[in-house]
């Protein structure tokens, strides 16, 4: 999985491309959890992620956790029917705030 980061504004933009799992999940760990720790605003663009393991729904709920603690705020934007669906079968469509 490779992640893009660009930020501005007061918002850091991390743009996955490839496969959430087990393998790269601890990636995105290292690069979210402490953006929302330094109170910043971020969005997670999944419009290039394929595939989301419960490994991955981890690292988000981890996220989430971590924005509910200050005043950060996490967001998933462009997120592919096929890792929507996931989402929604397992009810972090209820949890995350997702755009669109």
């Amino acid at each position: 999985m490779t992640i893009t980061k660009t930020q501005g504004d007061g918002t850091l933009i991390l743009a996955l491309q490839g496969r959430l799992d087990t393998a790269t999940a601890p990636q995105l760990q290292e690069e979210l959890i402490p953006a929302l720790a330094d109170a910043k605003n971020v969005v997670l663009d999944f419009a290039n992620l394929a595939y989301i393991s419960s490994a991955g729904l981890r690292v988000l709920l981890m996220g989430e956790k971590q924005a509910k603690l200050g005043p950060a705020s996490m967001t998933l934007r462009n997120v592919p029917e096929e890792v929507l669906e996931v989402l929604s079968m397992t009810g972090f469509t209820d949890i995350l705030n997702i755009e669109g």
